[in-house]
C-alpha cells in the first residue's frame, strides 16, 4: 500500500491525455477547454488576484502594525514569491495543463501528495473567495450608505460578528455610552442584533451582498473564457487607474516626518501583517491554473507570473510609502485605508478623490473574485480526471466550453458560507494554506530536476546556482544573529505558539544537510524555507485549523480517491494482462 500512495504520473502521460481532451475519468474526445488567452491577460488576470482587497482592507493593518517599515515586509514577501514563481514557472513550462500544484506535485512527490496539496488548494481558493467576497460586501454596503441607500444590518454581516458586536456594545452601553457614541462597527452590529428576525440567541443574520456577488462572478466564469477575459480586462484597467490616481494625488500630501519611526514595533510589529501582507500576494499562482486555455502556455505563463510580481510589488511598496506619509501609521487600522487617508484632508479635490476610491473599490474587489472562482474549477477537474474526485468533476460544457458542474459548485461551496462567516478568520487560514502550496511547488522542482526523463519537456528552467555552502552558510549566520541579538527568541519556542518555528528549524535543517550533501539548487531552496518562514509566523490555531483540513482531506481519500485511482485502475489492467501473457 506504501507503494501505492507515491505512485507518480509521467509528463509524457498527462500532455498526451490533455492532448486527446482526455475528461469524465478519461473518456476521450469530448469537448476541450477554450485556448483564448495571450500573455497580456494572463498578466492582468494576475494583477486582478494580487492586487484587489490586500490593497483596499490588508495594507492599513498591515501599516498599522508595522509603520513605514511594512514595505520590508512586501519587499520579503515579494522576494519569497519569486523563488516560488520560479518553480511555478518551470512547471507550468514543463505541464502546460491545468491542475497548478496539484499536477506538479503529482510528478513529482506521488500521488498521496498530489492529493493533499489538491485539498490544500481547494481550501485556498474556496477560502480566499469567501474573503473576497465578505470584503466586497463591506465596501459595497458603505457606497449605499453614501448615497443614502441603507440596508438592514442583519443582511449585511455574519452572525458572529454581530453577536460579539452586540455583547461589546451591551457592556459600553450598560457603563453610561450612549448608542451615538459608539464605534461605527460596534452600533452596525448592536443594530444588527436588535433588529434581525428571530428570537434569543437565534437570529437570522446573513451577508446578502456577498452572496449576490458571488452568484453574478459565477455566472460569467460559467459562461465562457473569453466573456471572463473581458470582464477582467477592463476591472484591472479600472483598477490601475484608480492606484495611479492614488498614487499621484497623495504624493502631494505626503509629510515625510510620517515616516519617522520608520519602524515603531520593532521586527515583531512587522512580522505581525504575514498573513494580512501575504493575502495580498497570493493570487499570482492562480493564473497556472489556466494553462489549458492558453495559446502559448510554455512561453506565455512564466512572463505573465514575473510580470505580475513586479508590477504588483513595485504598486505595493510605493502605496505603503504614500499612505504612512500622508497619515501616521497609527490611524491607518481602518476598512479601508485608501478612501481614509483623503477624507481628513477637507478639501473638495480630496473628498472627489476619496469618493471615486471608493466606488471603485466594489469593481476592483470583484475582478479578485473572478480570478479566483476561475481557478478553483480547474483543480476540481484536474483531480476528476485523475480518478480523485468524482467523474462529474471534469465535466465540460459543450457549448461555453467551461467546467460546468465545478463551476457552478464552486459557487455554492464560496457563496453560502460568505452568508455567515467571519473576514478575520478567513484571511489567516488563506494565506497559510498558500503558503503550503509554495512549499510543496518548490521541493518539486528538485525532485523534478532529479528526474532526468521529466527535464526534457520544460521550456524554462530554473537558474542553476548550487546551494552547498550557500545554504549552510545562512543557517549559520541567522543562528549565530540570534545568539547575539536575541537571547530571549529560544524562551518563545517553549510556548505553545512556538511550536511551529520549531517545526521550522527542524525543516530547515533537514534541508540544509540534503543540499550540501546533493548540491540542491540554491533558488528552489531558498524559496522552500523563505514560505516555510512565512509559515512558521501564523499562529498555532491556524496551524490546528490547517491540519485538520488536511486530515479530514485524506479521510475523503482513503474512502474514495484511493480505490478510483486512474493511475490505480491502470496499474490493475496492466497486471492483469501480463498474467493472460504468461498464461
Amino acid at each position: 500500500m506504501s507503494k501505492d500512495l507515491f505512485r507518480k504520473k509521467s509528463i509524457e502521460k498527462i500532455l498526451a491525455d490533455a492532448e486527446r481532451g482526455y475528461s469524465d475519468h478519461g473518456a476521450s474526445g469530448g469537448p476541450k477547454l477554450n485556448r483564448a488567452l495571450r500573455v497580456k491577460d494572463l498578466t492582468f488576470m494576475g494583477i486582478a488576484a494580487v492586487i484587489g482587497t490586500g490593497v483596499f482592507t490588508a495594507i492599513g493593518s498591515a501599516s498599522f502594525h508595522g509603520g513605514p517599515a511594512v514595505i520590508l515586509l512586501f519587499t520579503f514577501t515579494a522576494v519569497a514569491c519569486a523563488f516560488a514563481a520560479f518553480c511555478y514557472a518551470e512547471f507550468a513550462s514543463a505541464v502546460p495543463v491545468s491542475g497548478s500544484a496539484y499536477t506538479y506535485s503529482y510528478i513529482a512527490f506521488g500521488e498521496i501528495f498530489a492529493w493533499i496539496i489538491g485539498w490544500d488548494l481547494l481550501m485556498e481558493y474556496a477560502i480566499g473567495n469567501i474573503a473576497v467576497a465578505i470584503s466586497w460586501s463591506q465596501y459595497f454596503v458603505r457606497v449605499l450608505a453614501g448615497f443614502n441607500i441603507h440596508m438592514p444590518s442583519w443582511m449585511t454581516m455574519d452572525y458572529v460578528s454581530a453577536h460579539s458586536g452586540y455583547l461589546e456594545a451591551a457592556k459600553q452601553l450598560s457603563a453610561g455610552k450612549s448608542l451615538g457614541a459608539l464605534d461605527e462597527t460596534l452600533a452596525s452590529a448592536y443594530n444588527a442584533w436588535m433588529h434581525a428576525p428571530g428570537s434569543g440567541n437565534f437570529r437570522v443574520i446573513m451577508n446578502i451582498p456577498a452572496l449576490l456577488i458571488v452568484v453574478l462572478i459565477t455566472y460569467i466564469v460559467y459562461i465562457g473564457i473569453r466573456e471572463s477575459k473581458k470582464t477582467n480586462n477592463i476591472l484591472v484597467m479600472t483598477k490601475l487607474g484608480v492606484i495611479l490616481l492614488v498614487i499621484v494625488a497623495g504624493a502631494f500630501y505626503v509629510n515625510p516626518g510620517n515616516w519617522h519611526p520608520f519602524m515603531p514595533n520593532g521586527f515583531g510589529g512587522v512580522m505581525q501583517g504575514v498573513s494580512a501582507v501575504f493575502f495580498a500576494y497570493i493570487g499570482f499562482d492562480a493564473i497556472s491554473t489556466t494553462a489549458e486555455e492558453c495559446h502559448q502556455p510554455q512561453r506565455d505563463l512564466p512572463r505573465a507570473m514575473f510580470n505580475v510580481l513586479i508590477i504588483c510589488t513595485v504598486l505595493y511598496i510605493i502605496l505603503v510609502l504614500v499612505l504612512t506619509g500622508m497619515t501616521s501609521y497609527t490611524k491607518l487600522n481602518v476598512a479601508d485605508p485608501l478612501a481614509f487617508v483623503f477624507e481628513g484632508r477637507h478639501s473638495r479635490i480630496a473628498n472627489w478623490i476619496s469618493g471615486i476610491i471608493s466606488v471603485s473599490a466594489i469593481i476592483v474587489i470583484a475582478s479578485v473574485l473572478l480570478v479566483y472562482q476561475l481557478g478553483q474549477p480547474r483543480i476540481w477537474m484536474s483531480m476528476s480526471r485523475d480518478g480523485l474526485l468524482p467523474k462529474v468533476f471534469s465535466k465540460i460544457h459543450p457549448k461555453y466550453r467551461t467546467p460546468s458542474f465545478s463551476t457552478i459548485l464552486t459557487g455554492f461551496v464560496v457563496g453560502i458560507p460568505a452568508l455567515f462567516l467571519n473576514l478575520d478568520v478567513v484571511l489567516a487560514l488563506t494565506s497559510i494554506g498558500t503558503l503550503f502550496a509554495f512549499v510543496l511547488v518548490c521541493g518539486g522542482v528538485l525532485m523534478l530536476n532529479s528526474q532526468p526523463q521529466n527535464k526534457l519537456y520544460s521550456k524554462f528552467k530554473v537558474p542553476y546556482l548550487n546551494g552547498k555552502y550557500i545554504i549552510p552558510l545562512l543557517f549559520i549566520i541567522c543562528f549565530v544573529s540570534i545568539l547575539i541579538w536575541g537571547r530571549t527568541y529560544f524562551s518563545h519556542l517553549l510556548t505553545r505558539e512556538g511550536i511551529p518555528m520549531i517545526i521550522f528549524f527542524i525543516v530547515a535543517t533537514i534541508v540544509m544537510v540534503l543540499t550540501f550533501m546533493k548540491s540542491f539548487s540554491l533558488i528552489p531552496v531558498l524559496g522552500l524555507l523563505s514560505c516555510f518562514y512565512l509559515m512558521s509566523q501564523e499562529s498555532y490555531t491556524n496551524w490546528a485549523r490547517f491540519v485538520i483540513w488536511l486530515v479530514v482531506g485524506l479521510v475523503i481519500y482513503f474512502t474514495y480517491g484511493y480505490k478510483n485511482s486512474v493511475i490505480a485502475k491502470e496499474g490493475k489492467i496492466a497486471k492483469l494482462d501480463i498474467k493472460e501473457t504468461r498464461d
